[in-house]
């Protein structure tokens, strides 16, 4: 009786959690999609489905972001296109991520015309796209740099591939990207500031990372140094680009820093 009491709580308590839900036709790598961001992203609760029709169960749910693999298709294809719709009509509140078998930019090009917010090639490591579907959680847009762009990270060291993700933050005001790794944040301190974009306290980030909280409250003062920024929000907004950057004439440490 114990065990269906607890089993009973823990479902109840996963209906109250923000909901990421994937689409993928195929079982087995819908099913290894889904135990990797069980793992990785357990503040929410992840569905997943084989089509888009799946998603008339989550009317009540509070649906973050739906990831929806379209493989080989183009993003043109009528059948691609009716599924995004149907995404937007069941889910309105939700971002749109994509995982296709291209990452061309013709093709991520008309994947942002068409509203979506993550674009996942399956060529990427599993690293950069939990960074690029944490990214969309938080309100940017993550999609892969143009060939042009990808000289200028070469020289990174890419120990963490999580922080050397090659994502474009789009500055929604404005509508112009911004390229995060020009900051020069380190590996660490990315990793920090993924947690701080999720909300988390010093606390449960020094767990999550395996630091201690005058470490993390380290790496938290670097950021916002770096970012030019005076608390925690600002270097996050900063950093997803939605706040501009101070001039050059301007002296971070002219301000105290807010307690981090």
């Amino acid at each position: 009786m114990h065990d269906i009491t607890n089993t009973a709580k823990r479902l109840n308590d996963s209906l109250h959690l923000p909901v990421l839900v994937i689409i993928e036709p195929l079982l087995l790598p819908r099913t290894c999609i889904l135990n990797v961001l069980r793992r990785e992203l357990d503040e929410l609760d992840i569905l997943d489905m084989a089509s888009v029709q799946g998603l008339d169960c989550t009317s009540a749910r509070d649906v973050r972001l739906v990831v929806l693999s379209i493989a080989d298709k183009p993003i043109d294809d009528p059948s691609v296109e009716d599924d995004l719709a149907v995404v937007v009509e069941w889910c309105p509140g939700a971002a749109i991520a994509v995982l296709s078998n291209h990452d061309d930019e013709p093709t991520v090009q008309a994947a942002m015309q068409r509203g979506v917010r993550g674009f996942l090639s399956t060529s990427l490591p599993i690293e950069i796209v939990i960074a690029g579907l944490r990214l969309v959680l938080v309100g940017g847009v993550y999609r892969p740099l143009p060939m042009a762009g990808m000289n200028r990270i070469s020289a990174f060291e890419t120990s963490d591939a999580r922080g050397l993700a090659p994502a474009f933050l789009m500055n929604e005001g404005a509508g112009v990207a911004i390229d995060r790794s020009l900051i020069g944040l380190t590996p660490r301190e990315q990793q920090v500031l993924a947690e701080m974009e999720l909300g988390l306290p010093n606390k449960l980030i020094a767990a999550k990372l395996n630091l201690s909280e005058s470490t993390v409250k380290m790496h938290i003062q670097h950021i916002m140094r770096k970012c030019d920024a005076h608390n925690r929000t600002e270097a996050v907004l900063r950093w997803r680009g939605r706040l501009p950057a101070r001039g050059r004439d301007h002296d971070p440490g002219a301000a105290p820093m807010q307690e981090t």
